[in-house]
C-alpha cells in the first residue's frame, strides 16, 4: 500500500512534493498575481521558452534528438534554431507576436522550427497533421499565420489552398523537392543559415503568447487555445518536479546528484508533437537535457528496439499505444530494462493497464497518468508511482500550483466534497482564452477558472473523472466532437437525421459510431456515408460504424437526442448482429 503520513495525511510522494516546493526548496512556490488573478507560481526555473532555448546550449554534445539513424546534439540543435530564428525575423520580416504554423509528422525538424519560433518571440501554431486541406486552411486563416513549416504530405494536401492563403513563405520539410510556387525547401533554407548565428534581439515576457493550439469545438469549428510562456514554463517545472519527487521517494529523502558518468536520461514520446502532450515532452527535454527519440509512425516492435538501442528511461503515449508496447515487450523484458517511467494520458486509462505495468516490470517502472486539457497546458492533476498502483481509478491529485473546484453545471455553485459536479481548474497552467473567440472564452473562463466540461468529484484530495458534459468521443487520445461529424453527415442530401456517439473499444478507448435516418425516398449505405464524411474531415473522425435506421432517433420533449438511450440501443443492435 502507498505509505501515508499519519501526521499530514500525505502519501510519501505528497510529502516529497511538499518538501521540494517549500520556501528555499528547489521548486519553491510563492503567491503571485497573474493577469489580475491570485495564484501560486514557481519562483525559479525558466520564465520564458526563449530562456529554455538559451540554456539548452549548455548541454553541448549530449544527444538532443534521435530519429531513425540520425541524431543531433544540443549544440547542433541550438545552431540551427538560432540561424532559423534570425531568418524568420530578418528575411521574412516577422516581428514579436506574429504567428508561424507547423504542420508535419514527428520529424526532428518540427523541434527546430518550434524552438526557432520561440527564440524569435513569435507565436507557434501547431496544426493537426491528420486534418484535411479544408481544416488546415481554416486554422491558417483564423490564426493569421504568416509562415508555414510543412512536411511533403501536408504541402500536397494544402496545394489547392496555398495561392489564397497569403503566406509569406512555406518551408517544406522532407518533401520531394518538386517546384511549387511560394514553397522553399528545408535543405536550401538550412544551407543558407550562418553557422555562428546568435538569437535575434527581442524582449519576451512570461505573459507573452507562445502558442495557439487548436482544439475541436462543439460547434464544429476548432478553437485556438492561446498559451503563454508562463503556461508552458509552469508545465516544464511540474514535469521536472514529478521526476524529482519520484527520485525523492526512492531515495527516502533528497536524491543525490547524478554521477558524472551517469547515462543521459532519454524519452520516447509517441504523442504527436502538435498535441499539448507532445509539446510537454519537447519542452521538458530541452529544459532538462533529455534525449528525445522520435518515430515516423507507431510500431511497438520498433519502439522496443529503440528503447533497447538508446537505453531510454521513459516512454509516454495514449493507453492504446502503451498497451501494445507492453505486449511487445512481454517476450523480451530485458529490452526495456532501462525504463523507469511510463506515462499515459489523452484518454481514459483502464486500471488493469496500471496493474499490468507494475506486474510486468516488477514495480521497477513507475506508471503515471496526467489529467489535463489543451486549455490547462497539459496535466493539472497527476497520479504516479505507488500512488497510482493503489489508486488506479483516480486521475490523481492537483499539481501544487493548481486549484480545483467542483461546481454544479447549472447553478455554478460549489457542491459538497465527494459529490459529482463539473471540474474547474485555476492556476498558472490555464491559458488566457481562445484566439479571436470572445464568446467561447467568456463561456469557458470565469475569474481565472477554466470549466473543463468533465463531470467528476474530489474525495480526500483525490480527483475522479466520471463522465463528460461535452458531447465528445475520445478515440485513441483524439477528441472527436459529435457535432462536427453530425454537421458533415447532414451535408449529405439523403440524410434526414443523424446522431454520433462513442462506443467502447478495447484498445482505442472509444470508437465513433453514427446512427442515421434516411430522407424520404433516399437509399443510403454505410460505405457511402463514411466516404462522404472522409472527404470533409480527418480520417480519425470518420465513423467506424454507421447504422441506418428507419426509426426516428430517441429525443426529449425539447428535441434533444437521448444519446445514452441511443448508445444502449446501438450496442444491443450490434451485439445482435454479431450473435
Amino acid at each position: 500500500m502507498a505509505e501515508v503520513s499519519e501526521q499530514t495525511g500525505l502519501t510519501a510522494r505528497g510529502r516529497a512534493i511538499a518538501a521540494l516546493t517549500a520556501p528555499g526548496g528547489p521548486f519553491e512556490i510563492a503567491p503571485a498575481e497573474v493577469r489580475g488573478i491570485p495564484m501560486r507560481v514557481f519562483t525559479g526555473g525558466p520564465q520564458t521558452l526563449r530562456e529554455v532555448v538559451e540554456s539548452s546550449r549548455g548541454f553541448g554534445d549530449r544527444d538532443c534528438l534521435v530519429y531513425e539513424d540520425q541524431r543531433w546534439t544540443f549544440e547542433e540543435h541550438y545552431r540551427i534554431v538560432a540561424g532559423l530564428a534570425r531568418r524568420l525575423a530578418e528575411s521574412y520580416g516577422l516581428s514579436k507576436g506574429n504567428r508561424v504554423a507547423i504542420a508535419a509528422r514527428n520529424y526532428p525538424e518540427w523541434s527546430m522550427a518550434f524552438w526557432a519560433i520561440q527564440a524569435a518571440g513569435l507565436v507557434a501554431v501547431p496544426l493537426n497533421a491528420w486534418w484535411t486541406g479544408l481544416e488546415l486552411e481554416y486554422a491558417l486563416r483564423d490564426s493569421g499565420a504568416r509562415v508555414l513549416f510543412a512536411d511533403g504530405e501536408r504541402v500536397e494536401t494544402l496545394r489547392p489552398h496555398l495561392p489564397e492563403l497569403g503566406l509569406t513563405t512555406v518551408i517544406e520539410i522532407r518533401g520531394d523537392r518538386e517546384h511549387v510556387l511560394g514553397v522553399e525547401h528545408w535543405e536550401d533554407v538550412l544551407a543558407a543559415l550562418p553557422a555562428d548565428a546568435s538569437l535575434p534581439e527581442v524582449a519576451v515576457t512570461p505573459e507573452d503568447d507562445a502558442t495557439i493550439l487548436y482544439t475541436s469545438g462543439t460547434t464544429g469549428r476548432p478553437k485556438g487555445a492561446v498559451g503563454s510562456h508562463r503556461n508552458h514554463c509552469t508545465n516544464i517545472m511540474c514535469t521536472a518536479l514529478a521526476g524529482v519527487a519520484g527520485q525523492f521517494v526512492a531515495a527516502g529523502g533528497p536524491p543525490p546528484p547524478p554521477e558524472p558518468g551517469a547515462p543521459q536520461p532519454g524519452g520516447l514520446s509517441t504523442f504527436p508533437l502538435f498535441h499539448i502532450a507532445g509539446i510537454t515532452g519537447l519542452c521538458a527535454g530541452a529544459a532538462l537535457g533529455t534525449k528525445l527519440a522520435l518515430m515516423y509512425k507507431w510500431d511497438p516492435v520498433k519502439a522496443v528496439e529503440l528503447i533497447r538501442r538508446e537505453r531510454l528511461s521513459s516512454v509516454s503515449g495514449v493507453p492504446t499505444v502503451m498497451r501494445s508496447l507492453l505486449e511487445a515487450a512481454a517476450s523480451e523484458p530485458e529490452a526495456a530494462g532501462s525504463l523507469v517511467s511510463m506515462a499515459m494520458g489523452g484518454a481514459p486509462i483502464p486500471p488493469e493497464i496500471i496493474r499490468r505495468v507494475d506486474r510486468q516490470f516488477a514495480s521497477a517502472v513507475a506508471p503515471a497518468d496526467g489529467y489535463g486539457l489543451t486549455e490547462t497546458t497539459s496535466a493539472v492533476v497527476v497520479n504516479a508511482g505507488e500512488d497510482y498502483v493503489t489508486h488506479p481509478d483516480s486521475v490523481g491529485t492537483c499539481v501544487p500550483v493548481a486549484d480545483v473546484r467542483v461546481a454544479d453545471p447549472a447553478s455554478l455553485e460549489d457542491v459538497p466534497e465527494g459529490e459529482i459536479g463539473e471540474l474547474w481548474f485555476r492556476g498558472p497552467h490555464v491559458v488566457r482564452g481562445y484566439w479571436n473567440n470572445p464568446k467561447a472564452t467568456a463561456e469557458a473562463f470565469i475569474d481565472g477558472w477554466f470549466r473543463t466540461g468533465d463531470l467528476g468529484h474530489v474525495t480526500d484530495g483525490w480527483v475522479y473523472v466520471v463522465d463528460r458534459i461535452k458531447d465528445v468521443v475520445i478515440r485513441g487520445g483524439e477528441n472527436v466532437y459529435c457535432a462536427e461529424v453530425e454537421a458533415a453527415l447532414f451535408e449529405h442530401p439523403g440524410v434526414a437525421d443523424a446522431a454520433v456517439i462513442g462506443l467502447p473499444h478495447r484498445s482505442l478507448g472509444e470508437e465513433v459510431a453514427a446512427v442515421v435516418t434516411p430522407a424520404e425516398g433516399a437509399t443510403l449505405t454505410a460505405e457511402e456515408l463514411r466516404a462522404h464524411v472522409g472527404e470533409r474531415l480527418a480520417a480519425f473522425k470518420v465513423p467506424t460504424h454507421v447504422l441506418i435506421s428507419a426509426e426516428p432517433l430517441p429525443r426529449t420533449a425539447t428535441g434533444k437526442v437521448l444519446k445514452r438511450d441511443l448508445r444502449k440501443e446501438t450496442m444491443a443492435r450490434m451485439e445482435g448482429t454479431h450473435a
